[in-house]
């Protein structure tokens, strides 16, 4: 039995069996097999360079017409090399002996050819490097591709591995079938990590080597809560973990019965708890939850989920589908916040080296004016339907809202011109994500309706910490008192212009740093579904005085250790029964 580490990003506790997925674009992790596997191993392994060696042969039959056979000779080779019983006899070998998976052994006897070819004095040899990194990458397309499509035949709830997930993998699961996920690489605000809690399945990330230790059927434990795995846990191990589960889900039917509770403070102030969601079905889940309205649609993962660019009609309904959902309750629809993503990035002729301080969120919109036209054509359809707000990421300046709500002014003339029916007074406002915005909030705010602050990203740009990073996740803390000067300031200015601030970041989830947004003026939180009671636990269990003098000792400490463990300190004393199960945290 062995225990790892990782970050919990959606709770829950799992036993069950494992499915490592790997990923061709990466390097294969060398994954180990029990012997009665070898003969399955093997057929993949056949099947797949069968597979391969065909589609070349059409490759060829192709480039012989449109190139001429002398061109299409280096197809032949590549055949011809699939087909040479020493590679092939290779890889075979290496499966037997080591007891490898079938990817792992391609990757390392084609990068052995690779190497020794490109080591070799005659250029002959040195330029067929290239014609063998792209066989590997053929024949792992299939293996490893094969491999993930099986992923819909799985029978049983299945624990999915793997180094790193897109969200449109995480998405695609069938939520019957993958009872919780497990991955080497991410952090808590990465997208994975989001997509994870909105569809409540149980996660831990940042495990680093898990995916190499495992292999498929292996039997292990996710504690998504306290952010564990345990492989091939005992029968006492299982027992205990499985008895936590059974009082956590207790303690969540007893949480549930805030949802419908106003959220009141016990001096009688009332706060307004919204949700956050990535898909419009999730609407259902923020109202179930005990959620007064949408106060952060996440419009990216439009985009993200799909293989292509939504069309305007697509936008406009998953919108109006919102809309209809609430019956009259608020929605605030980010702008999408794309950029430093793999969607965006995979498709940019040079990929940036660091698309997190590159072109990205309303940068990328402004770069990009008929996909950021298309989108606030569909924003401003729906608002006639009913109360919408539009909010814009990433701002940094005031002459990027300027360029938007010139644009969105624009678009408004082209529906009146078209006949369409809008909001004319659709609140405009934006995230406080990044320092430069929260210092230049009182500029900000003679520009905009509201603010909503954005924990995710203004921890990761105020602490210069990759959020997605999972070797410097425990640096990455909204509890840093630079971080609470920034929000403070925002909330000041904010009031000075009579702009309502909001906090939309994952943070503020967080019993502890909500308590502390609520002391430095905060007044709406949104935050996941999920959360929602929980939140509104707090608020009508505490005062805002409390709160207040709470967050004014909070910012005057030099540590975010020593403001996290005074604030634990003081709401374990008012909310005991939100520390009773670590693993529900």
């Amino acid at each position: 039995m062995e225990r790892i580490s990782g970050i919990g990003v959606s709770p829950g506790i799992v036993v069950g069996r494992v499915f490592v997925l790997d990923d061709e674009r990466r390097r294969i992790p060398r994954r180990s097999i029990k012997p009665n596997q070898v003969d399955k191993q093997l057929k993949r392994l056949f099947s797949a360079i069968e597979v391969s060696a065909k589609d070349l042969e059409q490759v060829r039959e192709q480039a012989e017409r449109d190139i001429g056979k002398e061109a299409a000779k280096i197809f032949g080779f590549h055949v011809g090399m699939l087909r040479d019983t020493v590679l092939t006899g290779s890889i075979e070998k290496l499966i037997r002996e080591e007891l490898v998976t079938a990817e792992h052994a391609v990757d390392r006897v084609f990068n052995d050819f690779a190497e020794r070819f490109g080591a070799m004095p005659d250029s002959a040899f040195t330029t067929k490097v290239n014609d063998i990194t792209d066989l590997s990458s053929r024949v792992l397309t299939h293996l490893v591709g094969e491999h993930g499509t099986s992923l819909a035949d799985i029978e049983d709830g299945a624990i999915v591995v793997a180094s790193e997930l897109t969200p449109s993998q995480t998405v695609g699961f069938d939520r019957e079938k993958v009872v919780a996920i497990a991955t080497d690489f991410g952090g808590k605000t990465s997208h994975t990590s989001i997509v994870a809690r909105a569809l409540s399945i149980p996660a831990v990330v940042g495990l680093r080597s898990l995916s190499e230790k495992l292999c498929d059927g292996d039997i292990v434990i996710v504690d998504g809560g306290r952010g564990v795995v345990v492989i091939d846990p005992d029968d006492d191990t299982i027992e205990h973990y499985l008895s936590e589960e059974v009082v956590r889900g207790q303690q969540q039917m007893t949480l549930r019965e805030m949802a419908s509770l106003e959220p009141v403070t016990t001096d009688g102030f009332r706060i307004e708890v919204l949700g956050n969601i990535e898909f419009a079905q999730e609407v259902e889940h923020v109202l179930e939850f005990g959620g007064e309205g949408v106060g952060l649609y996440r419009t990216e993962f439009l985009y993200l989920a799909s293989e292509r660019e939504p069309t305007e009609q697509e936008h406009y309904e998953a919108y109006k589908a919102c809309v209809d959902e609430l019956k009259g309750k608020p929605l605030t629809i980010r702008t999408m916040d794309l950029g430093a993503d793999k969607y965006t990035q995979a498709q940019a002729r040079n990929p940036e080296r660091n698309p997190a301080l590159g072109l990205r969120s309303i940068r990328y919109c402004l770069k990009n004016l008929p996909l950021f036209k298309r989108q606030l054509r569909a924003i401003l359809r729906a608002s006639a339907d009913g109360p919408m707000k539009l909010m814009l990421p990433l701002v940094t300046s005031v002459e990027e809202v300027r360029q938007a709500k010139h644009l969105i002014h624009d678009v408004m003339e082209d529906l009146a011109d078209d006949g369409l029916a809008y909001d004319e007074n659709l609140p405009i406002g934006i995230m406080i994500e990044v320092p430069s915005a929260a210092l230049m909030a009182p500029a900000l705010a003679r520009e905009v309706d509201f603010f909503s602050v954005g924990t995710n990203d203004l921890v990761q740009y105020t602490l210069a910490v990759d959020r997605t990073n999972e070797n410097v996740a425990d640096l990455f803390s909204p509890a840093h008192p630079a971080v609470l000067k920034l929000v403070r300031d925002v909330v000041r200015a904010g009031r000075r212009r009579e702009v309502p601030v909001s906090c939309c970041g994952e943070a503020a989830g967080d019993i502890e740093f909500a308590a502390l947004l609520l002391g430095l003026g905060v007044r709406t939180l949104s935050v996941s579904p999920g959360n929602v009671p929980g939140i509104k636990r707090l608020v009508r269990s505490i005062s805002i005085d409390r709160c207040e003098r709470l967050a004014k000792k909070a910012i005057s400490f030099d540590s975010d250790t020593q403001v996290s463990m005074y604030v634990r300190d003081r709401i374990r004393k008012i909310l005991p029964e939100a520390y009773d199960n670590v693993g529900s945290r």
